[in-house]
């Protein structure tokens, strides 16, 4: 399987790993590593997720307040939403 990132979740990732990295001297390569364990988990397993909406599953991270939200197709991940679960919880709603 390979892993494919919406436009819009790679910003998100982006756009959280420069907050984070902001913040404190590593935080930021420290939110990218912890992004890659779920997604890690998702090759391993994609249907471990739960659905939350459609064929939309997530995956939560441990360290931060964030989740992966997916789908799976054939040999594809696609990775919808890298979300903060403390905002915007519909953000990703209407992305393929």
């Amino acid at each position: 399987m390979i892993v494919s990132f919406h436009e819009l979740a790679e910003q998100e990732l982006n756009d959280a790993a420069t907050y984070y990295g902001q913040q404190a001297n590593g935080l930021g390569d420290a939110f990218i590593a912890e992004v890659r364990r779920p997604a890690a988990e998702i090759l391993e397993h994609p249907e471990a997720g739960p659905v939350v909406r459609g064929w939309v599953r997530r995956r939560l991270c441990r360290r931060f307040p964030y989740a992966l939200l997916y789908t799976v197709q054939l040999d594809t991940v696609r990775i919808l939403a890298v979300m903060n679960l403390k905002r915007r919880p519909t953000c990703w709603v209407g992305r393929s």
